[in-house]
């Protein structure tokens, strides 16, 4: 009888699906890796007439394109060579010496050995959890978290447990008792995922006490920290607590990028890591891409040397703040029912719908009335966020921030019509909620 599995020329034959011919090939951990909603808004919100509360886009508008211009003459003129040549897996001496001398405005005391520089700060993420997770094991996060972290956790086949957040940042608390649970129930926690400074997406900033009282309790338990920090800088009103890496050498990963203060176009990021583990990185790094871009490295530099960087992230956080008041100005005029959080820096608004909304099943009427944001349901690995809306403040301009929300008052105010009609009840009334403070609605709390 013939073999049906094997081809005529005794090779074996592809088994699939109609859409994908090899999908019964791929590895098991191939099964965690999704579009992000948060990417699969690009498209709609890259359409001019829609106003984009979405993305996290830095407003690279405001870099002075004169400097940056010669930036890259300078580097092609007197380095072109080197800076169109492969490089160290670990990175160039002269970016890491200027890494060095941004962290040391949090705190951070380190030396150039234990630096790697990544291909931003999402390889370096990426890296991390391809040297410590295993299938089945547990990572931390705050609840909510970033997207790309839980999307880079899920395709290692790690699972993420969230933990409650409130005005202060990750509650200790809720640390332990997760830990406590977890180690009963037999699980191995090897990380714990935070992102402490005007957090992603809920804006948060977790307190000098607290960063000292979860690092103790990471400690006492041998779980290692990944501080992801990049926003740090871009503070408004006063700057965030130091460093959790300055606190501890040892039990620290820090993840710092160029992306925010300065630009994502040129990939550059770091890892600053306990010696055994940087030359892990370093490997690791070397196995993935060979080497960052030396080109991208140099004209970051030769930038850092020429201009006064401190002044331009000082532009930056006027900027920035100045988009944050505007939003939350068209929120207290056009939706005063609702809560949000009111962020010391960074680019992110953290809404609270009514509970009978739902983020995710609204968007697509908010398209419709051409405003874009990004459902809560992104930032969380268990279904959460629901009831939640990320709006960014730091691309659209002031006036299309206004737009924007007015916009998304028709849609809240439509879609809570819309039950009032078909539920028959009345007209529903929203919680009487805190608001217009640094205090994160009730879902963080």
């Amino acid at each position: 009888m013939e073999d049906e599995t094997v081809t005529p020329e005794g090779l074996p034959k592809r088994t699939g699906n109609n859409l994908d011919p090899w999908y019964h090939h791929y590895a098991a951990r191939a099964a965690g890796l999704s579009a992000s909603e948060v990417r699969a808004l690009f498209a709609v919100a890259s359409r001019p007439e829609v106003v984009s509360l979405a993305g996290g886009m830095p407003f690279v508008s405001a870099l002075p394109d004169e400097f940056v211009m010669g930036s890259l003459e300078r580097v092609m003129r007197e380095r072109g060579p080197v800076a169109l040549q492969y490089g160290s897996g670990q990175g160039t001496e002269s970016i890491r010496e200027h890494i060095l001398e941004i962290m040391a405005i949090e705190g951070i005391e380190a030396t150039l050995d234990n630096l790697v520089v990544t291909t931003g700060s999402q390889q370096a993420l990426d890296l991390v959890a391809k040297l410590f997770l295993d299938p089945g094991d547990v990572v931390l996060a705050e609840a909510p978290s970033y997207v790309g972290a839980l999307g880079v956790f899920r395709s290692y086949e790690a699972e993420t447990v969230h933990m409650a957040v409130d005005e202060h940042g990750l509650v200790p608390a809720a640390l332990q008792e997760t830990i406590d649970r977890l180690t009963a129930e037999g699980r191995r926690i090897k990380l714990l995922y935070t992102i402490p400074n005007f957090q992603n997406p809920s804006g948060v900033t977790m307190s000098a006490e607290r960063r000292a009282e979860v690092l103790q309790i990471c400690r006492a338990n041998e779980i290692l920290v990944v501080e992801d920090n990049p926003y740090g800088l871009l503070w408004f009103d006063r700057p965030a607590p130091d460093a959790i890496r300055s606190l501890d050498e040892d039990g620290v990963i820090y993840l710092g990028s160029f992306s925010k203060t300065l630009a994502p176009g040129f990939r550059v990021g770091w890892a600053l890591a306990p010696h055994a583990i940087r030359e892990k990185l370093i490997l690791a790094n070397e196995s993935a891409i060979l080497s960052p871009s030396v080109f991208s490295q140099l004209v970051i530099a030769e930038y850092l040397e020429q201009v006064d960087w401190r002044t331009q992230i000082d532009t930056f956080r006027g900027l920035y703040r100045e988009r944050k008041e505007a939003m939350l100005e068209a929120l207290e005029d056009h939706l005063p029912e609702l809560s949000w959080t009111n962020p010391n820096g960074g680019f992110f608004v953290w809404l609270d719908l009514p509970p009978e909304l739902d983020s995710k099943a609204m968007l697509p009427r908010a398209v419709r009335e051409l405003v874009a944001y990004t459902p809560g349901t992104a930032f969380f690995d268990d279904g959460g966020g629901r009831h939640n809306i990320r709006l960014s403040f730091c691309y659209p301009t002031p006036e299309s921030i206004r737009l924007g929300v007015r916009r998304l008052a028709n849609v809240v105010g439509g879609e809570l019509d819309l039950l009032t009609t078909f539920a028959g009840t009345g007209s529903l009334q929203f919680d009487d909620r805190v608001r217009r403070t640094s205090t994160p609605p009730s879902n963080l709390a």
